[in-house]
């Protein structure tokens, strides 16, 4: 059930019988040769497929995120992590102000967790409310479907090459690329990354077949639609 499906009146009516919202959050960013909304794209539509059967509400997708290492990548937007932390802030003050009492965010890239340190406070200042953080990639069923696949899986690998955010006439490598080292991206400045990355992918196959990726996608999918449904104090 889309937010942007929806006036108001319906909204209104819709919390007379629920009370759960779902707030998918992405990223715009380099991907390699992946869509630079890879992050949001995947995120928005897991949060969807998964919350489709339930019923329950999904707003629009948060489309830019925490991605400071990236900014030598043309076409990357990064927030301050202030910023940011203050624009999750202020739209979960407005589901709780609205009467949403259980809200789940489905976060599609690792570089926006500095904003779960706020959830807490949150939890605090809101006693009647229920918050869930749900990174649906590296969620333990998703994330052990990955290994089992290929445990070489990293930033703009195979892992994020759905059939949904691949470019047209874009060609991957056949090669793959061997694993770089992730705590030394997380020294360098924007430049000096770039000029490490290469194209921007961290390492592993760039791609396999539809196959496996919608077997991982499945189980995405479940494992979330789990965490909406389920599991609430």
């Amino acid at each position: 059930m889309r937010i942007t499906d929806m006036n108001w009146q319906q909204v209104e009516e819709y919390l007379r019988h629920d009370d759960r919202a779902v707030v998918p959050l992405g990223s715009t960013e380099q991907h390699a040769y992946l869509s630079l909304s890879t992050d949001s794209i995947l995120a928005e539509r897991i949060a969807l497929e998964a919350a489709e059967p339930l019923g329950v509400a999904v707003f629009p997708i948060v489309s830019y995120g925490i991605a400071p290492h990236f900014m030598a990548y043309p076409g990357t937007v990064s927030l301050r992590v202030s910023t940011y932390i203050e624009i999750v802030r202020d739209i979960l003050d407005s589901l709780a102000r609205h009467g949403f009492k259980r809200i789940v965010m489905v976060n599609g890239h690792g570089g926006n967790t500095p904003a779960q340190s706020i959830c807490g406070e949150f939890l605090r200042e809101h006693p009647k409310v229920r918050l869930k953080w749900h990174d649906w990639w590296h969620a333990p069923l998703a994330w052990a479907k990955v290994q089992a696949i290929d445990p070489v899986a990293l930033h703009a690998s195979w892992m994020e090459d759905f059939p949904w955010t691949r470019l047209p006439k874009v060609v991957m490598p056949e090669r793959p690329k061997p694993p770089v080292d992730v705590a030394h991206v997380r020294q360098l400045n924007p430049i000096e990354a770039r000029a490490y990355l290469g194209d921007g992918n961290y390492g592993g196959v760039y791609q396999r077949s539809d196959r496996d990726m919608l077997a991982l996608w499945e189980v995405g999918v479940e494992e979330t639609r789990t965490v909406i449904d389920e599991g609430w104090a």
